[in-house]
């Protein structure tokens, strides 16, 4: 039997099932697939998704895989209009393919290989795990099943999760990974028409360039499939470079938009997890990386739970959190899409509109979770259930600098504290608690930070302000020094946890969209059990 069994091998799946093995849970991951895929799919990784990965140790790799400023060099009825770089460096360019093998290699050091051509049919739960059934007959018995399974997911069918919104087949947009001669590869070409268009994104490493296109119609207006020979025409159509030929299609697909998401994301011990709960256009590049962003808030509470170290109704807050940042995503995804279908009618406009700040993942918060507890006093802009600053920390003697996220690596709660007379307390709880959480002094002083003034800033702190950081980079818990007890018990309310009162696994609906961005938290209101 083992512990969790992960349905899908993408990069949500991957991110999980990393997370997992470096917790020591025994984790199998299977693919129906018989080999992987070598689309390049979803092609951009933001920030946020840069840090989750940077936690699992792979962020240089997929680096050094990969393109920022990636200039979109725009063109209106084949002439040259403008050249800008709208997503500065808030986003990494690289093929989907290459982030996944980057993970399937970490995944292998911890043991775990993903398990090919093994196609998940049927499953059944109960009080003691879920069973599942192969196409080959075979069995798995798991505690816990998560399907990542993508936006047909047959886990998600399975369960009788509905899957909610609606699709514009009139939207539909053709795709490939192609060979392309006579165009040089230092910028995402986009060739725009009142009546179309089709752009090229290259990659690094590597000879093969990402085609996106408006499909050809046949003479009753119905799509055509795509084909390296209609790519050439619609090439030649758009582009008008009469010296550019496309060749070795290697992956091809059509798109049309889909705004779908789920009513749960938990039945008793199945969860969902990426596309399985959550579809939307492509505009801002935040498919993969809204599933990458589930895993991780997913991942610690499962690993927390499957180890013995929290109660499971910690489980239920992976629904409360995750469920409202996914109406959020397709709402902005959505009118992205609708802005970016107007602008590109307009000659010097373009892709631009998808460039927008809230892409980046870096502002997006959980303040309104039973998880947020803010007990210090006062008005503070940073608040219980933030991301935690990522800031930079340059430490004396060595004066090397690195960033918070470096030092919190590894998957525990962090205990912060920003002064020297923090440091008992940080002691005494890190001892209590020490297969929770680890505890780090943030001050100047021998053997300190040099710029600790500015950290305390960041986090809008006092020389007795604490912070609590959980697993997933979010603050769990603002108090001070006098207020330790608090942190005691949050921590003894995590291990050993109760029932929400009020609440059904499995069950509940998403809070507005607007609570993203900051529907406030009180100190821990259902918390208590």
């Amino acid at each position: 039997m083992t512990t969790v069994l992960i349905v899908g091998a993408g990069p949500t799946g991957l991110t999980l099932a990393c997370d997992l093995a470096r917790r020591g849970v025994e984790v199998r991951i299977i693919e129906k697939s018989p080999a992987f895929q070598t689309g390049s799919r979803g092609k951009t990784l933001n920030a946020r998704s840069l840090e989750v990965l940077g936690d699992l140790g792979v962020a240089d790799q997929v680096r050094a895989s990969g393109i920022t400023h990636l200039k979109f060099r725009k063109y209106f009825q084949g002439e040259l209009v403008e050249e800008t770089d709208p997503f500065e460096d808030r986003m990494l360019f690289v093929p989907q393919w290459r982030t996944e093998q980057v993970l399937r290699d970490r995944l292998a050091t911890w043991g775990v290989q993903v398990e090919l051509a093994t196609e998940l049919t049927d499953f059944t739960q109960d009080d003691v795990g879920v069973h599942v059934t192969l196409a080959d007959g075979g069995r798995i018995e798991a505690d816990y099943l998560v399907g990542c399974d993508g936006g047909r997911s047959p886990v998600r069918k399975l369960l009788g999760v509905a899957f909610e919104g609606e699709t514009a087949p009139e939207q539909a947009m053709v795709c490939g990974d192609v060979v392309v001669d006579g165009l040089v590869d230092e910028a995402w070409h986009q060739w725009f028409a009142e009546d179309g268009a089709i752009l090229l994104s290259p990659f690094r490493g590597t000879d093969s360039w990402q085609l996106q296109a408006s499909p050809e119609r046949d003479a009753a207006g119905e799509v055509l499939p795509p084909s390296l020979e209609s790519f050439q025409r619609l090439f030649d159509r758009y582009a008008r470079l009469p010296g550019v030929r496309l060749r070795d299609l290697t992956w091809k697909s059509t798109w049309t938009v889909n705004v779908r998401m789920v009513d749960r994301y938990r039945v008793g011990r199945v969860f969902l997890a990426g596309d399985a709960a959550h579809v939307h256009p492509i505009a801002g590049g935040l498919g993969m990386n809204t599933g990458i962003q589930d895993a991780w808030n997913l991942g610690w509470k499962l690993g927390l739970v499957a180890t013995g170290h929290a109660g499971p109704a910690l489980l239920d807050t992976y629904e409360e959190e995750r469920m409202p940042i996914a109406a959020w995503t397709l709402d902005l995804t959505s009118e992205r899409l609708r802005v970016v279908l107007d602008d590109i009618r307009i000659r010097g406009e373009g892709m631009d509109a998808v460039a927008v700040p809230e892409g980046s993942g870096l502002g997006i918060n959980y303040r309104w979770s039973v998880l947020a507890e803010d007990h210090a006093p006062g008005e503070r802009t940073t608040r219980a259930g933030d991301r935690a600053p990522n800031v930079p920390l340059r430490g004396s003697p060595e004066h090397t600098p690195r960033r918070l996220f470096d030092l919190l690596a590894g998957g525990r709660f962090a205990l912060l504290g920003f002064a020297p007379e923090a440091g008992p307390h940080l002691r005494e709880l890190t001892a209590a608690h020490a297969e929770l959480v680890e505890s780090h002094l943030l001050s100047a002083g021998p053997g300190g930070l040099d710029d600790a003034e500015q950290v305390k800033r960041a986090f809008d702190a006092d020389d007795d302000t604490l912070v609590l950081v959980r697993p997933d980079h979010h603050i769990a818990l603002t108090t001070t020094t006098a207020g330790v007890v608090e942190v005691s018990g949050y921590l003894d309310r995590l291990s050993r946890r109760p029932a929400i009162p009020g609440r059904v696994s499995g069950s509940g609906t998403a809070p507005a969209p607007a609570a993203v961005a900051g529907r406030g938290g009180g100190a821990g209101a259902g918390w208590s059990g």
